[in-house]
């Protein structure tokens, strides 16, 4: 394996007059994974169980619906799943063994010709309780070889820290993101990891869409919603705290190497206003200012912004927070905007007036099975939304569709549809570049099937690659190319002329 030095990546945009003709140069063609989702292994190498090792697999799980059942978590459900020892139960412990395949799997995504590779590095490994006063040598080396073979085939890494990975014993010792205690521990984990990796990371994802507490809630802050007395208080003070960490966590980095590049991270899901009512426009800006905007305003700009403010004010919310965490947020912001895209959703003043999770699904759009509207000029609205409003290098961190692929006799899969999904965004990324975003990377979700976040399944696959393992933890392990495989290598080569 030849091994590639580690490259800067610098927005070098090509342009006919004043107008970009579309993909940089050195436009990073990527795909993204979560450990929790792929490497398994879960009890090996001294790794510490996580929160994603209680993720429970419903074999009855009602797939349209599932997206907003099971985000909140208690003592006593806790309780109960830590009782059941049956590991098929529990999908993530096994991923697709990731931890023992990485090397063949990695080979293939340097076939696929990839430019970069999103993953992460589990906090558990490392830090097995999330408060030891050690890390754990054997998960270091595991990230050694890993990122090392990234660099090898060419590939840039991007390491998302904390992508749900959170030590379960912070939760049920320290409350989870609520205790200030874990800035402090969260902190000592990211310099651990910059100071072994900045000579081959440069672009780092501090939280994985931390804008979700509502859709992932126990898997973002980790609080079991039985030991606050208002839940929805307690999230926004765990945000204050994931807050002031990814400042910290950006201090650090800029002290040990200002050459790494801290991102910001969000869960894109726009709302359109059903009506043309000044009522339902207005009320849909605000609800996508609160469950989106907010995040980056106060990573991006350093500051909260006056309508968050009002926000707590209104709900009678106290959030905790000091002159030296204001200082703190204002002073080291995030250097570049990563976002997840897969859907839109619609809101009415009338309808929608339950909280920021109640919206509609649009009828006007096409959806997949898992109730989830394909909206490609979505993406493009975005691009131009958030370009706009902070003006910094953007990534799209994730984009896929996630499907019932079928893996035919001749061990083929025909994923037209995917094909179809794909091209139409990046057509979408090609003319928001047109219009002047400065997009620099694009990671498809699940580049070979992993484990979903949403409903623990097999089942719902979104790669290049198939994976032959089933929701019940049976098959060959064996990887299959699909057809997308071969028309995102040839996307890839002609740099997104050829879709």
């Amino acid at each position: 394996m030849r091994r590639v030095p580690n490259k800067r990546h610098s927005p070098v945009i090509e342009k006919k007059g004043d107008i970009m003709k579309g993909f940089q140069d050195n436009f990073m063609w990527g795909g993204a994974v979560a450990a929790n989702q792929c490497e398994g292994a879960w009890n090996e190498g001294g790794k510490g169980m996580s929160v994603p090792d209680v993720d429970w697999h419903n074999p009855h799980l009602n797939r349209a619906g599932k997206r907003d059942e099971d985000s909140e978590m208690t003592s006593a459900r806790l309780k109960e799943l830590l009782t059941i020892k049956d590991d098929n139960q529990f999908p993530k412990r096994k991923g697709i063994d990731f931890y023992h395949t990485y090397k063949e799997d990695l080979k293939l995504m340097h076939e696929l010709g990839l430019k970069c590779f999103r993953t992460s590095i589990n906090w558990s490994r490392i830090f097995p309780n999330g408060d030891d006063e050690e890390p754990n040598e054997e998960g270091l080396r595991f990230y050694d070889d890993l990122i090392d073979t990234i660099v090898g085939y060419g590939m840039e890494p991007i390491i998302t820290l904390f992508h749900y990975e959170l030590p379960l014993n912070l939760v049920t010792k320290y409350g989870g993101w609520k205790n200030r205690k874990l800035i402090d521990f969260f902190v000592k984990y990211c310099k651990v990891c910059f100071e072994r990796y900045h000579s081959k990371v440069k672009y780092w994802i501090l939280i994985n869409q931390i804008n979700l507490i509502y859709v992932e809630s126990f898997n973002s802050l980790g609080i079991l919603s039985d030991s606050v007395e208002n839940l929805e208080e307690a999230k926004y003070q765990g945000i204050h705290h994931q807050f002031v960490a990814c400042s910290l966590a950006t201090k650090v980095a800029r002290e040990i190497d200002p050459s790494m590049k801290m991102g910001v991270m969000i869960s894109d899901h726009n709302c359109y206003a059903e009506t043309a009512k000044p009522e339902d426009v207005f009320y849909t800006y605000q609800k996508n200012q609160m469950s989106q905007m907010f995040y980056t305003d106060v990573r991006i700009r350093g500051a909260y912004p006056g309508y968050a403010l009002r926000f707590f004010d209104d709900h009678k919310f106290h959030i905790e927070m000091n002159e030296e965490d204001l200082k703190l947020i204002k002073n080291y912001t995030a250097d570049f905007m990563a976002f997840s895209y897969y859907y839109t959703r619609l809101n009415s003043y009338e309808k929608n007036n339950k909280g920021l999770n109640d919206i509609s699904k649009n009828p006007l759009l096409k959806a997949s099975i898992w109730g989830w509207s394909i909206d490609p000029l979505g993406l493009r609205n975005s691009l131009n939304l958030y370009y706009d409003r902070y003006g910094i290098p953007m990534m799209i961190a994730e984009n896929g569709l996630g499907a019932l692929d079928e893996l035919t006799v001749d061990k083929k899969v025909h994923d037209d549809y995917r094909i179809d999904y794909l091209r139409e965004h990046i057509k979408a990324m090609k003319e928001a570049i047109k219009d002047g975003v400065d997009l620099f990377a694009y990671c498809p979700w699940g580049p070979f099937d992993i484990v979903s976040c949403t409903t623990n399944e097999m089942s719902k696959r979104y790669g290049f690659v198939y994976v032959d393992i089933q929701d019940d933890g049976t098959g060959t392990g064996n990887r299959y190319k699909k057809d997308s495989f071969a028309w995102y290598q040839r996307v890839i080569a002609t740099n997104g002329e050829e879709l």
